[in-house]
């Protein structure tokens, strides 16, 4: 079990890059209540996730894999059990300490890309940076270099609607990296491109991966899936296999 440490969040960085076990959930359970009925989107979900590990998440519509996901990224809070981010206890920290890590530890790619439809491709990946202060000339540079690691520095004065839908899906990619998060999250990153685009924008998360990245995607795409290097299956709101596959 990870040691719980009582840090301040400046060195949240420092400890998602030592600790190996970036991510363990034990008995993780989230149940809504709709109506009178109770639903279990997870049913004591245990996972562990290393620093550097290359991971899907599969699983039939209704397993819980994207519920999986949000309470990964601190968007969401479970009902029940314990989740270490890092070594601590995200259950234990402060909307101040959350806030900080969803703009600065992780990054998230969505499938339908939630770019602002009126700014330049440079101003989209510059927002996250603008949310939490950054001087406006390191702002630009930052947002440049990530624009560039994405092969998508010669469209950065572009607008989305002056794009294709995979050059859109790359912006979104570099205003994920852009704070040079430890974690990247991708929800069906493909899901809205075809199949040759597709793979294209796969190719991107195999490069970041190479790079040190750890890359979490969640998928119901098979040929998607064989890009990671371990898969994990869902069923019915539990790990029903895990598998290293390379």
């Amino acid at each position: 079990m990870p040691v719980e440490t009582e840090a301040a969040p400046d060195s949240f960085r420092q400890e998602l890059v030592d600790n190996g076990q970036v991510i363990v959930t034990e008995t993780l359970w989230k149940t809504y209540e709709m109506g009178a009925e109770q639903v279990h989107a997870l049913r004591g979900l245990d996972l562990q996730i290393n620093k550097g590990e290359y991971c899907a998440i599969m699983g039939p519509s209704g397993s819980g894999k994207s519920t999986l996901m949000n309470l990964i990224g601190c968007l969401d809070t479970p009902t029940s059990g314990k989740y270490w981010l890092a070594g601590r206890l995200v259950s234990e920290l402060d909307d101040d300490e959350l806030a900080y890590i969803r703009n600065k530890e992780i990054g998230f790619v969505f499938q339908t890309f939630n770019l602002l439809p009126r700014a330049t491709a440079l101003h989209n990946v510059e927002l996250p940076l603008i949310y939490n202060g950054t001087p406006a000339e390191e702002r630009v540079e930052k947002a440049r270099k990530a624009l560039q690691t994405v092969d998508l520095e010669d469209r950065m004065m572009h607008k989305p609607n002056e794009l294709s839908g995979g050059q859109r899906q790359r912006v979104a990619i570099a205003r994920a990296l852009v704070n040079s998060p430890s974690i990247l999250l991708a929800d069906e990153p493909t899901g809205n491109l075809d199949s040759q685009t597709g793979n294209e924008i796969m190719e991107v998360f195999n490069k970041l991966h190479a790079q040190g990245n750890t890359i979490i995607l969640v998928t119901h795409e098979h040929d998607i899936a064989e890009h990671a290097h371990r898969v994990i299956h869902i069923k019915d709101g539990k790990v029903h296999s895990d598998e290293k596959t390379r």
